[in-house]
């Protein structure tokens, strides 16, 4: 295994500044995000494919690529989630090579839990005791349980009207869960405050460089999966935007390493109308996200003011990819068309992407032969409001033999005499 040496250290992306690995995440200078750089020749000399596949059923195969030091990590067995093949969503788009990247089968359920697990390892590392989030819901979940796991204090602030579900999938691991008079870009406004008066490690803001790597394993995962090769195409939802940079990330890396012969993926971003500051600004041919106030279903995608949108369009344009977006009936569509084609119940933003491939499909972006995967990044059991009154039973019947054949009929019962 090699050693914290791979990590040379933190650098800007704005004006190229270099920093020391602590808890840091604006540049002092200019501002800007700071992320973090590797020595790649030091791992191109010691990762293989043999002994990636050789490592552990989760996203700690990838350790060489990640910036942790040691070999203690917060770890609950996110990652390695099923790359499963969409023949029949495929077959209704007209798609031969549709695949679903489905992290919702990860330990809360969301691809939260990778970022989180590297970004509390991280927090033990540099010796804090106590970790803490802004949260649309799905990271407030996976914070607290890693937290629990790692017996470190937590604290986690949500949005006060967020999804029941959600909620009680974070106040189970007892943390300290606050509950914010506002939006999203509220709590997160009042955290930025919170992490400059006390000593925590808020893992989306002084621990964000290192936290953000976590999502590279996405795309590490669908590369092994698809035999060392990567998409040609990949739909990812989008709210901070930060997801999309990094699955583009972890391509690039995989090919300057030399496990994979090209990273030409085309990269295409989901948000919801409700909600859809990049999509905007991919629309108006514009790099400047105007910030908006959400009103979505997608309450995991509503963050109106994304602190990667500038990075995500860039991406989407660089690799000839578009930004679309998608109104709340069509997300509630989605929801029941992965459901019924795929057997796969994702949660509203799944609901985003889903449309969004239909909505590109539709307008021939794709040929027949591209291989396309879209993410899936949750559980649909955690946003069941939207679905609520939307579905009910295909029949109601008496308990008995006779009223159960009349109300389904004799087409139902034999169809092939029916053929």
């Amino acid at each position: 295994m090699i050693s914290a040496g791979s990590v040379v250290g933190l650098k800007c992306k704005e004006c190229g500044r270099n920093y020391d690995v602590l808890p840091q995440n604006v540049c002092e200078f200019c501002f800007g995000p700071l992320e973090v750089e590797y020595d790649y020749e030091r791992i191109r000399r010691v990762v293989t494919r043999k002994r990636i596949q050789k490592g552990p059923k989760s996203l700690w195969r990838y350790r060489e690529f990640l910036p942790v030091a040691g070999s203690e990590f917060v770890d609950l067995g996110a990652g390695f989630t099923p790359l499963q093949k969409a023949e029949h969503l495929g077959n209704k788009l007209g798609l031969r090579h549709l695949y679903i990247k489905n992290d919702s089968m990860n330990p809360t359920f969301s691809f939260k839990d990778r970022v989180v697990s590297v970004a509390l390892t991280k927090a033990k590392e540099f010796g804090y005791d106590t970790v803490a989030c802004a949260s649309t819901g799905n990271l407030a979940n996976a914070v607290a349980a890693h937290a629990a796991k790692a017996s470190l204090r937590c604290f986690v602030f949500i949005p006060h009207d967020l999804e029941e579900g959600k909620v009680v999938a974070t106040s189970i691991y007892e943390p300290n869960l606050v509950a914010v008079k506002g939006n999203y870009d509220d709590v997160n406004r009042l955290c930025s405050e919170i992490a400059d008066r006390y000593q925590w490690a808020f893992v989306n803001i002084n621990v964000r460089p290192y936290y953000s790597e976590g999502s590279k394993t996405l795309a590490y995962e669908t590369a092994e999966q698809l035999d060392w090769v990567v998409p040609d195409h990949a739909i990812v939802p989008m709210a901070s935007g930060s997801l999309l940079t990094k699955i583009h990330k972890g391509f690039n890396e995989l090919k300057k390493v030399g496990l994979v012969r090209s990273a030409n993926t085309v990269i295409s971003g989901a948000q919801a109308e409700g909600c859809a500051p990049i999509v905007n600004a991919f629309r108006s041919k514009s790099d400047i996200i105007r910030p908006v106030k959400p009103n979505t279903i997608a309450k995991s995608l509503a963050i109106g003011n994304p602190a990667d949108g500038y990075y995500a369009l860039k991406t989407i344009s660089e690799t000839g990819g578009v930004a679309e977006a998608v109104t709340d009936e069509e997300v509630v569509e989605g929801i029941k068309l992965l459901a019924r084609t795929e057997g796969i119940f994702t949660e509203t933003a799944g609901g985003v992407t889903i449309a969004v491939l239909c909505k590109l499909a539709e307008q021939n972006f794709f040929k027949q032969t591209d291989s396309i995967v879209v993410y899936v990044t949750g559980l649909g059991f955690k946003t069941l409001e939207p679905l609520i009154g939307t579905l009910k039973p295909s029949f109601l019947v008496e308990p008995n033999v006779k009223s159960f054949e009349e109300a389904v009929g004799e087409s139902q019962l034999h169809p092939r005499n029916n053929k």
